[in-house]
């Protein structure tokens, strides 16, 4: 089948003409073109997925994962990593049973990737929603009970707590992705953090300090590091439009896209939960009871669009919400569009809209999308 494009995002690069697809996968590229001006991209790939449709991922059904994956994949995200903010141990671990059940369902709808842990071994200083009575400090015994609870592909953690180097090097021994986030690292520190294995930063400028000229923090040192993926929340809420241009011009190729989507992702104005937090969607943002901003409420597609509304190249942000993503976690059968690679794929507009979606070659049912 063709999938009727003018054009396509091939191994990163612009590849003009029409994608085939059959029999599930990616049967050729570079075709003749059709009119239109639609774009073939490869099917987003999202590392930070708190909720969807209503549903928190924290108290998600096996039936309600399902939910959070068909409405991901409307919106053109076919790979998520299914996200839990800091939370009652128990509770993140029977999460994480659930998610693993979860995934075992042949569901249609997004890929279910490995877990995101966005803490508990977060800064004090830093904690932002999550809630802080279950904050803790590096605990190797309780980062090993989270891990054996199920399948954990990334974990957030302050790589300037005492003691969390013990907890980077059981990560990498695991095969887990380290992110430094929620944290007051200073320069010498995030240094040091990279040196030992941190290799993400997970929602660069927030929950860190910030730019500065003579104390330049976590943030400038995941843009100047070049075995870091800085990872930024591209709602045109969390950073503004620039920050995402500074990072494709400072880390280009390795920058990454990212939602924090929460269960007010495509739904209208009302109260929501993050791991029993209380929030409310209001005017396109989540916020806590403080009015602080807590997740967000946009398709990993918006992200795409900001970016390139910002002045970065369509082939730059769409690389930094697929491919650049996928390499992180070692996956080389999601975030990529070259023949012979199972087709999930997302069909533009020459808006940058969602108009068709593939996963593994079906078509995803487009008659509900957030955008």
């Amino acid at each position: 089948m063709r999938l009727g494009a003018s054009g396509a995002i091939v191994d990163g690069a612009w590849c003009p003409g029409d994608v085939e697809i059959a029999d599930g996968r990616v049967a050729a590229v570079g075709l003749p073109a059709a009119r239109g001006g639609r774009i073939a991209i490869p099917g987003l790939v999202d590392l930070l997925c708190h909720g969807y449709a209503g549903v928190d991922l924290a108290s998600a059904s096996v039936e309600e994962v399902a939910t959070v994956r068909a409405a991901a994949a409307r919106d053109g995200t076919t790979a998520l990593c299914p996200s839990l903010i800091t939370d009652d141990p128990g509770r993140t671990a029977a999460a994480l049973a659930r998610l693993d059940k979860a995934r075992t369902r042949d569901a249609p709808g997004a890929h279910l990737l490995g877990a995101h842990l966005e803490g508990p071994f977060l800064s004090p200083a830093r904690i932002g929603t999550h809630p802080p009575e279950h904050r803790r400090d590096p605990d190797p015994a309780l980062l090993a009970r989270l891990l054996d609870a199920g399948r954990v592909d990334v974990v957030t953690l302050a790589p300037e707590l005492p003691g969390a180097g013990a907890l980077v090097d059981l990560l990498r021994a695991r095969g887990v992705v380290v992110s430094a986030g929620h944290s007051d690292a200073d320069t010498s520190a995030a240094h040091a953090a990279i040196d030992r294995g941190v290799r993400a930063v997970t929602h660069l400028h927030n929950a860190m300090s910030g730019l500065e000229h003579r104390t330049p923090g976590l943030a400038a040192v995941a843009l100047t590091r070049p075995e870091v993926v800085p990872t930024l929340i591209g709602d045109g809420h969390h950073v503004a439009p620039e920050m995402l241009r500074l990072a494709a011009a400072a880390a280009p190729g390795r920058w990454a896209l990212v939602t924090d989507a929460t269960a007010a992702t495509g739904m209208p104005d009302g109260p929501f939960r993050l791991a029993g937090v209380p929030v409310t969607l209001a005017d396109g943002t989540v916020r806590n009871a403080a009015g602080g901003l807590a997740g967000a409420a946009a398709p990993l597609v918006r992200g795409v669009r900001t970016a390139v509304g910002a002045g970065v190249g369509l082939v730059a942000a769409v690389g930094a919400a697929t491919t650049v993503p996928a390499r992180l976690l070692g996956r080389r059968d999601v975030g990529r569009l070259t023949p012979g690679v199972a087709a999930d794929l997302v069909l533009l507009e020459d808006t940058l809209s969602v108009t068709r979606v593939f996963v593994e070659g079906r078509e995803v049912d487009q008659q509900a999308t957030t955008e």
